[in-house]
């Protein structure tokens, strides 16, 4: 009988876990790493996301994952966008604050750090794809300690109802 219970509690602390983790207002998220010996200012990552299944307004982040190693205390990087089928293109710069003047990095972690940037948000239509390119553009040629650099796709809430967290996002992100 005891060991019915033990199960039966694992079990729906596992189903517990996966409903706390799901959000399913993430549309697309995924990470592209940089090479080992830095990332090349012409290294440019690409990021194809799949025609929308609804028409929404969408925000979109850029993560970043930084070790030690990275040299500078922000990062500037150019983010190019395609909208599919309708070919507008949109080039936006974004500026990362990653580490204060006291050299403490503002990212999550201890010896690697990850971060998320507001980005923009956007109307995309049903069957609209995007294709994001990202490179940076700092003076020097190769950065190194940048592992890794993401993108994540939202869907804003609809519904006239608002979380905190929503309007915190619509709030840092430019408009279009």
């Amino acid at each position: 009988m005891k060991r019915h219970t033990l199960l039966y509690i694992y079990i729906v602390m596992c189903m517990g876990m996966m409903l706390v983790s799901c959000d399913d207002r993430i549309v697309f998220s995924r990470y592209e790493s940089t090479p080992v010996r830095g990332w090349e200012r012409n290294d440019t990552l690409s990021f194809n996301i799949d025609p929308m299944q609804e028409t929404n307004m969408y925000a979109e982040e850029v993560g970043l994952r930084i070790t030690g190693d990275y040299p500078f205390k922000g990062l500037s990087l150019v983010v190019e966008q395609t909208l599919h089928p309708s070919n507008i293109k949109f080039i936006d710069t974004l500026s990362c604050d990653l580490i204060d003047d006291v050299g403490h990095a503002h990212g999550k972690g201890i010896n690697h750090y990850q971060y998320l940037f507001p980005l923009t948000t956007v109307k995309l239509d049903k069957g609209e794809s995007v294709h994001v390119a990202i490179h940076h553009c700092m003076k020097r040629e190769i950065l190194p300690g940048v592992t890794d650099v993401g993108l994540t796709l939202s869907r804003l809430v609809t519904t006239g109802i608002q979380t905190k967290e929503d309007k915190q996002k619509e709030s840092k992100a430019p408009q279009r």
